[in-house]
């Protein structure tokens, strides 16, 4: 006789078995679903420790710095060779933004696994979790960052950028504008690599003031977020809501799309005022190297890239697009694009899988703590009217994954049409804040680090995002 399987807890707790908002209000309501499942109290415990640690990722980075240089300084003074500290490596890894919500979803799979026990937690990562948008972050982000596709974008930006003489301000201009926008059409996530690369080339490599870094990512960031809301499949947080509510890309472009538009321009021409003097001070800086003529590193020779291979490794994109929710096929695809890539070796540039992996496994532990904080976001969003909503779902983006805020608003009962939009405005226009605000800000985050240090102080980005998503907000809601 065949053993009894262990018995699975559901979990999470599904929303509709719970009772009933209760009328005493929000706070009495979160205080039932907590006495019913007490487990969500400890699952966001660990959720809030995982984002406070996004926070001290600069310190970790820091204190790495310092250990290892009281290391090398006792080998030097024991007659020793430099070597490597273990502390600081360690402190090194807990520095890095993109692992500290895999490391969490550690600590949560042995809370699981305390309560619940391991049936429950096997049951909760395999078939509770569902990792799609990680799988594709990763497919997509690697192949727009293959050098036939970053060429193509750069050439066609060229174009545009000859317009202001391919200033540094003319490049700026046209990256942070078009690319955004283009989003709409290949994915925010494939848009958001192409701009860091971009914008890595023509102007973080020029050393612009720290003021200037944090203002351009921070901008990047919210265009990116706001950009592909001229369509119904490019933004996450859209492709949340479109088959439930029924959203095509009419109608994504009469209500969000030229608005964003429209905020996109109007938050790049106040910053290009701002910074306007700096740009002339960057126009007299050598011009950084066009990634047509970059030295493939895998052999030392310059290869022009053939028509045929570009071409192919757009074919793979578009396949890579037009699959994005079966990871099956997606990741068959890449597979194959792999072969293919080997084979083409001296016209695919260095190819590098480390960030897209960090930036997988940074959205995959996002998404096993995102899954589990329903139980207080639905009421919370469904406790609020239009404007309140409007900005609580702003606000929340900045602590959760803003596809996660629009797939919550679908599951509350009878919620408006002007609902509905106000709490898509806010998830996009808020998605620009944190680095976990918007699925590819993670992407942004990985090929831009270096840039700053090795890590993005979390304030700083605040700081740039500010003003891009003020205006982004009137006109959503004003305009």
């Amino acid at each position: 006789m065949a053993p009894t399987p262990p018995p699975v807890a559901l979990l999470p707790t599904p929303l509709s078995a719970y009772p009933p908002p209760s009328p005493d209000g929000l706070f009495a309501t979160l205080a039932q679903r907590a006495v019913q499942d007490p487990f969500n109290l400890v699952a966001t415990a660990i959720f809030c420790l995982a984002i406070l640690h996004t926070f001290m990722v600069a310190r970790f980075s820091a204190m790495a710095h310092r250990v290892q240089r009281e290391h090398d300084e006792t080998c030097a003074r024991a007659g020793l060779p430099p070597s490597p500290s273990t502390r600081a490596e360690f402190l090194h890894f807990l520095g890095e933004v993109e692992v500290v919500f895999g490391l969490w979803a550690i600590v949560l799979a042995l809370a699981i696994l305390l309560w619940h026990g391991f049936a429950t937690v096997i049951d909760y990562f395999d078939h509770s979790v569902i990792y799609t948008e990680a799988i594709f972050v990763v497919v997509i982000m690697a192949l727009a960052a293959s050098r036939p596709i970053v060429a193509l974008a750069e050439g066609a930006l060229r174009r545009v950028a000859r317009v202001g003489r391919t200033t540094p301000a003319a490049w700026w201009l046209t990256i942070l504008t078009i690319g955004p926008i283009l989003g709409s059409i290949i994915t925010e996530p494939a848009a958001m690599t192409i701009c860091a690369v971009l914008l890595g080339r023509q102007i973080y490599e020029l050393q612009p003031s720290t003021r200037l870094k944090y203002a351009t990512i921070g901008l990047l960031f919210v265009n990116i977020s706001i950009g592909g809301t001229l369509t119904h499949f490019a933004a996450p947080p859209v492709l949340m809501v479109a088959r439930p509510w029924a959203w095509d890309t009419a109608y994504m472009a009469t209500h969000f799309g030229w608005r964003a538009v429209v905020a996109i321009i109007v938050s790049n021409v106040v910053y290009l005022a701002i910074f306007w003097r700096e740009f002339a001070r960057l126009a007299t800086a050598p011009p950084p190297m066009s990634v047509e003529h970059e030295e493939d590193k895998t052999d030392g020779s310059a290869h022009p890239v053939p028509a045929w291979v570009t071409i192919a490794n757009c074919l793979f994109m578009a396949w890579t697009v037009v699959t994005s929710h079966y990871p099956p096929l997606v990741i068959g695809g890449f597979l194959i694009f792999l072969g293919f890539a080997k084979a083409t070796a001296p016209f695919q540039g260095r190819f590098d899988l480390k960030p897209p992996l960090l930036v997988g496994f940074f959205l995959g532990g996002l998404v096993v703590h995102g899954g589990l904080q329903g139980w207080w976001i639905q009421p919370f969003l469904g406790s609020l009217t239009e404007e309140p909503l409007f900005f609580g779902s702003a606000l929340l983006t900045a602590f959760n994954d803003n596809a996660l805020i629009t797939y919550l608003a679908t599951l509350v009962p009878n919620l408006s049409d002007p609902l509905k939009i106000a709490v898509v405005q806010g998830a996009v226009a808020g998605g620009g804040l944190t680095v976990i605000a918007n699925a590819p800000n993670p992407a942004g985050q990985a090929l831009l680090s270096r840039y700053f240090g090795g890590a993005i102080a979390p304030a700083g980005l605040l700081l740039g995002a500010l003003l891009p998503t003020a205006v982004s907000m009137v006109f959503f809601r004003v305009i």
